[in-house]
């Protein structure tokens, strides 16, 4: 069974009626936005302080300006290392004191969240990698989950289609964490998992007893990573075509999984798939030794996406085919995560909305308006954000500064 015909026989199966509401509904949606973000040494701001009004927000400037950076801040909100996937001692500002900390305000209908990242000195001296909620330290960043989601669109994502398979399955593990906050553990633990036995394995290749707890660990997290990518695909299905049925303004994907244990996963029950994943770990320690790696598990998958206009794989599809299908996704999957999580997501859009004309442009506020979603969009170019009118808050980024855009009746 192909991957495509998989996924859409499983999404036949599975309908979700929070997801066959209407589309654009936003009741019942808790509306979340950014209001204020304050930055210290981070990248090249050494202080910037910004209170916003519940609005879109644009930043147009140079290549180089910072705008990037500062989308690159918000994403700190959200689980993991953010939208470059950098260590935190990498992002403090050139020449500074090699710390940095940033500072936002969440504005929802049930009050405001303080939420805060950085790297601070601690009590030996050492800078100490810090999260916060409302003041108060916390161990893990997947509790910022629980307050806000952060989706982005980035250049550096632009040969997702054409890249490798790892690639576009740390963008699938991201879309799940967004609705599932435990999956990003779970993806390490089998990470860690394989790793030790593929030591093992080089190294201490008898050790049965060791290697059958080690693959044990690894059944349990595998089906689990497989079957939380399925349901996220799934319902990636229905949200697609939601959003197509009500837009046309972006080319309708449809998307699939390309894996083993994600098909087992979904044709048999969780405990026999883990028995089963678990054999299939003894039978091919000889392979896997000889490769020097674990040859099969949710580690191997692909995600699958075509083109349905033009009916072909979205890899053979030219590079603005490609920017177009990838927006449609975002846009399917913050409409997922609305729904899923009765939160409206924020949306970061690196140098994309200006690459599409004014009628696609003003197409993607409208679905982002409808949804709910406050969006942070850069661009070099800030008039053709003009006819976005009061729908957003410009300003214009030089070297670290940040100027706002008047309009035209000279209100802000």
């Amino acid at each position: 069974m192909d991957s495509l015909t998989f996924m859409q026989d499983r999404n036949n199966q599975m309908q979700d009626p929070i997801l066959t509401d209407e589309v654009y509904s936003a009741d019942e949606i808790e509306h979340v936005w950014i209001s204020s973000i304050q930055l210290s040494d981070f990248r090249n701001y050494s202080s910037l302080s910004l209170r916003l009004r519940d609005a879109h927000v644009v930043l147009s400037g140079a290549n180089g300006s910072g705008k990037t950076n500062l989308l690159e801040a918000i994403s700190f909100l959200s689980p993991g290392r953010g939208l470059r996937r950098v260590s935190y001692p990498d992002i403090a500002r050139e020449n500074g004191p090699g710390s940095w900390a940033m500072a936002s305000e969440l504005h929802g209908d049930y009050g405001e969240t303080k939420l805060g990242a950085g790297l601070q000195p601690g009590p030996n001296g050492d800078l100490q990698r810090r999260i916060r909620v409302n003041g108060a330290n916390i161990k893990s960043s997947e509790r910022l989950g629980d307050h806000v989601s952060i989706l982005w669109l980035t250049p550096m994502m632009d040969s997702l289609f054409t890249g490798p398979a790892s690639e576009r399955r740390k963008w699938l593990d991201r879309m799940v964490l967004a609705i599932d906050k435990s999956h990003g553990s779970r993806v390490n633990a089998f990470e860690k998992a394989m790793r030790q036995r593929n030591r093992l394995l080089d190294e201490a290749p008898h050790e049965t007893v060791w290697l059958e707890g080690i693959e044990a660990q690894m059944a349990e997290f595998g089906v689990a990573i497989a079957t939380a990518r399925s349901e996220l695909v799934s319902l990636l299905i229905q949200s697609i075509s939601h959003l197509h049925s009500a837009e046309t303004a972006f080319p309708m994907a449809q998307v699939g999984l390309n894996g083993n244990l994600e098909e087992k996963a979904f044709l048999m029950p969780a405990i026999e798939c883990e028995e089963t994943y678990r054999e299939q770990l003894v039978q091919m320690r000889g392979r896997d030794r000889a490769a020097g790696r674990t040859l099969e598990g949710p580690h191997r998958s692909d995600l699958a996406v075509n083109h349905v206009g033009k009916e072909m794989p979205a890899a053979k599809c030219s590079t603005g085919e490609q920017k177009a299908l990838l927006l449609g996704i975002v846009l399917a999957h913050a409409h997922l995560v609305a729904k899923r999580n009765q939160k409206s997501p924020i949306v970061l859009l690196d140098e994309v909305a200006a690459h599409l004309d004014e009628t696609r442009r003003l197409a993607l506020f409208d679905i982002l308006d409808r949804l709910g979603c406050q969006a942070w969009v850069t661009g070099t170019d800030d008039p053709v954000f003009a006819p976005l009118g009061e729908r957003a808050q410009r300003f214009i980024v030089d070297n670290g500064q940040l100027t706002p855009v008047l309009s035209e009746e000279g209100d802000r």
